[in-house]
């Protein structure tokens, strides 16, 4: 590259490797990390990947180890801090199509000298018998490549290609140990990729990779759950470094790559506020000791066809109506049913959409992952910014993933709200008619600050509807059973419903 100012100039490159021939293979006792790039990993690794140092990537087929490869050399990059493939399997030509979807312009890396591909895939012989592999050659062209590039990072995908040739486990493991000692040597930090034919618990391989030879273990899952399939990370281990245990969900977006879903920390860091604000309809904000707090989640649960949609509509409506943004993600029904709707209670949503007040987001649930779900709530919120969501419904969703996946969503979705402090109302059916108790299913009522359940009444001769605000975080509230009317005017709440006994009883909590 001729360009003397880049981070990657002949200059700087000579100076890397003077360094690099100086460390040593553990540097201090605090380990420095890596970044990865990926969003959500470095947050479960408390940093990165440990430098100068082995991780082993292990998973199925189909769980992204390349991408994760891929994005840890991107990073690098960007961070001035070259990189080289090993590829062992994939033409390299492949390799970069594939990359260039994720947003990863590898070509003009590559030009510049800041990324190279060494394809050090066996050689088979016309019979189609795989001829003898030399480990000194790999060796020798990943030492060219990293001098030429001053590389810091090295992937090498896959080790099953070359290790499946040696029948002797034992010769094999002294050759992989030789490999990661030589890399060490070099200064390098290293991704090496291994496929496991099912799910990547236990011993990895036969070859004891994990066991004898790499400082780091990731776990990359894709399992099967229902109609869909769940993909997920684990840190098995990572020598003298803390990291978070567990299995994560993670999805691949276009452009970007993985993504990660960590649990966030700072939802239990957040400040609460006790600023108010109006639930769109005085009644309910009287029956709240007034209104809702402006950072609270609240839950609407009850049967269907018991006035949840409309509360939350009016919920957003409150803050159209005085210009403020409001957002409606629909997961039951399309916008146009939406806003005739609201017409039939009063309210010209359309109006509000035409003005720009009101975004209402329609997608159907099978549509996409739950991961991703949650991805396009983030993306929507940060792009339109809105002083107010609702999401309607949470049911439809639960569709979408088992129950633990479900949960982890929710609780994804909750801190992601609780950092933004941005007010929302969810919803969610419960198959009973005339009680709702089931809304405690799936530990959603656990993370609402508010959980208010609507339901139908059975009177002589009639049935009506009813609300009742079951908790409140924070704050003392109405505890009667009052009756909710829904008619051509909007909503109102009544007062308390009374049968010939008495006063209703509440739902259970």
């Amino acid at each position: 590259m001729n360009d003397d100012t880049s981070p990657t100039s002949q200059a700087e490159r000579s100076a890397r490797q003077a360094d690099r021939s100086a460390r040593t293979a553990d540097g201090a006792s605090s380990v420095p990390k890596l970044e990865t790039g990926i969003p959500g990993f470095d947050h479960l690794t408390m940093g990165g990947l440990p430098r100068r140092r082995a991780t082993v990537l292990a998973g199925q087929a189909g769980s992204a180890k390349t991408v994760f490869a891929g994005q840890f050399l991107a990073e690098g990059v960007r961070r001035g801090q070259p990189g080289v493939f090993v590829t062992l399997e994939e033409p390299a030509d492949d390799l970069r199509r594939n990359l260039a979807t994720l947003g990863f312009d590898v070509a003009s890396w590559e030009a510049a000298g800041d990324w190279r591909f060494v394809d050090a895939s066996p050689l088979v012989r016309e019979d189609g018998t795989p001829a003898p592999y030399s480990f000194e050659t790999l060796l020798a062209q990943i030492g060219q490549a990293v001098d030429a590039t001053g590389a810091d990072r090295l992937v090498l995908d896959s080790l099953n290609t070359v290790f499946s040739l040696s029948e002797d486990a034992g010769v094999a493991r002294q050759r992989l140990r030789n490999l990661a000692s030589r890399m060490r040597a070099m200064g390098l930090t290293v991704v090496m990729t291994v496929e496991t034919a099912s799910d990547p618990a236990g011993s990895l391989s036969r070859y004891g990779i994990e066991e004898f030879v790499a400082d780091n273990v990731v776990l990359l899952r894709n399992t099967r759950e229902g109609k869909g399939r769940r993909r997920t990370v684990e840190v098995l281990k990572m020598r003298g470094s803390s990291h978070r245990k567990g299995d994560y969900a993670f999805t691949i977006q276009p452009g970007v790559g993985l993504v990660v879903l960590p649990v966030s920390t700072s939802v239990l860091q957040a400040s609460p506020t006790h600023e108010r604000v109006s639930s769109g309809i005085a009644d309910l904000d009287q029956m709240l000791h007034g209104g809702l707090f402006r950072d609270s989640i609240t839950l609407l649960g009850g049967p269907t066809g018991t006035g949840k949609t409309l509360l939350s509509l009016e919920f957003l409506a409150s803050a159209a109506a005085r210009g403020e943004r409001a957002l409606l993600l629909a997961y039951e029904e399309s916008p146009d049913q939406i806003a005739r709707n609201a017409v039939g209670q009063g309210r010209q949503f359309a109006r509000l959409r035409d003005e720009g007040l009101l975004r209402v987001v329609s997608t159907y649930p099978e549509e996409a992952s739950l991961e991703d779900h949650l991805l396009e709530i983030k993306e929507l919120v940060d792009e339109f910014r809105p002083a107010r969501l609702a999401v309607d419904s949470l049911t439809a969703l639960e569709r979408g993933g088992s129950p633990e996946a479900f949960r982890e969503f929710v609780v994804a979705l909750a801190a992601y709200l609780k950092t933004e402090g941005l007010p929302t109302v969810l919803t969610a059916s419960t198959p009973s008619l005339s009680r709702a108790s089931s809304v405690t299913e799936g530990h959603v009522s656990t993370l609402a600050d508010v959980l208010v359940l609507t339901r139908y009444a059975e009177l002589p001769g009639e049935i009506r509807r009813a609300i009742t605000v079951v908790k409140m975080r924070g704050s003392s509230h109405d505890q009667q059973v009052r009756e909710l009317v829904i008619s051509d005017e909007g909503l109102r709440i009544g007062g308390p419903l009374r049968t010939p006994a008495g006063v209703l009883p509440g739902p259970p909590e």
